[in-house]
């Protein structure tokens, strides 16, 4: 359910709705909402994660990992930038790959700046030129900043030529910068070209607000997070995460949680000899369930097929893609 804001043109969240939003707004306040595009696994989630100083959003080393536009919020005294985590665009082989494009297109049109994230340690290439033409159609009023991300993992000289040849492909008139989530100056120095690219306005959102999500959808996710550590390389795309029911009992947070997969094979791979590899996964999600939330937590997890998933598209609605 939203609101319009006539003022702005936008679809507002109802979470402050149109006068709310202006309760409070002050003249200089600036406001605005920001995407992050690359190719899948280019550190998109965790830069988000380190401007917010939050661990908002769930990270891995696999590609396609996020799945859903979540919206991270970024507050200060003078302004509030409301950061849209997408799906990594990528050329599509299933069903889901497609939604998950539709996804990130439809964030694209919203915003005011698409950060361009390329990776230090790899050369830009055809995928790269690929996602800008489509950021360049789907977001033609949306300012974009070219960012150099993972720069810890290379040196100064292959920063330097990588920032280069990003300027090149972006074009002279786009600032370009070099990003660390593990550098403060860096992430005050985005954050700050971020602020000055906003439009004057009131915000979004209530001013302690981190995170336009659901508590089931952000355990469904750490669930997930947890699923894709242990299991590595051996079927991160297929597993799905589903939280049925959770209930409050006095000072404990009960979650019940499907663990989708598309074979029976993959299910006992989930599971393991005597649960074991199922109950590494409950024990690690139910600490991050703990820490992002700050309640003890206990977490039943079942292990479920959903033949095929990824490429149907009646499973694609039911699971909300």
């Amino acid at each position: 359910m939203t609101d319009k804001s006539a003022e702005h043109g936008r679809t507002l969240p109802r979470a402050m709705g149109g006068g709310a939003a202006r309760q409070g707004f002050q003249d200089g306040f600036r406001s605005g909402f920001v995407c992050f595009a690359g190719r899948p696994n280019v550190g998109k989630s965790s830069l988000i994660n380190a401007l917010v100083g939050e661990e908002v959003m769930i990270t891995s080393a696999h590609p396609q990992t996020t799945r859903r536009a979540v919206r991270a919020i970024m507050n200060a005294p003078d302004h509030q930038i409301v950061i849209v985590d997408t799906p990594g665009v990528h050329r599509p082989r299933t069903a889901l790959s497609e939604r998950l494009n539709d996804t990130a297109a439809q964030a694209f049109a919203e915003v005011d700046v698409v950060g361009f994230c390329v990776p230090a340690d790899e050369d830009i290439g055809p995928g790269d030129k690929f996602i800008l033409e489509q950021v360049r159609r789907e977001a033609p009023k949306a300012r974009i900043v070219g960012l150099v991300t993972k720069i810890d993992k290379r040196g100064r000289g292959r920063t330097a030529a990588q920032l280069l040849a990003l300027s090149a492909l972006l074009g002279p008139e786009h600032d370009v910068v070099p990003v660390s989530r593990q550098s403060p100056e860096q992430l005050s120095a985005l954050a700050e070209l971020l602020v000055s690219l906003m439009p004057q306005g009131p915000p979004w959102y209530p001013t302690d607000q981190v995170v336009d999500d659901s508590d089931e959808a952000r355990v469904a996710e750490l669930i997930r997070e947890a699923a894709l550590s242990r299991l590595r390389e051996e079927l991160p795309h297929s597993v799905m995460v589903v939280v049925e029911e959770t209930q409050r009992k006095k000072d404990l947070w009960v979650v019940y949680a499907s663990v989708y997969v598309e074979r029976s094979s993959q299910k006992a791979i989930v599971i393991g000899a005597k649960g074991s590899v199922l109950r590494e996964i409950g024990t690690v999600a139910r600490s991050r369930i703990e820490a992002a939330f700050g309640v003890r937590a206990h977490l039943d997890l079942r292990v479920k097929i959903a033949k095929d998933w990824q490429r149907d598209p009646k499973q694609l609605d039911r699971f909300g893609f």
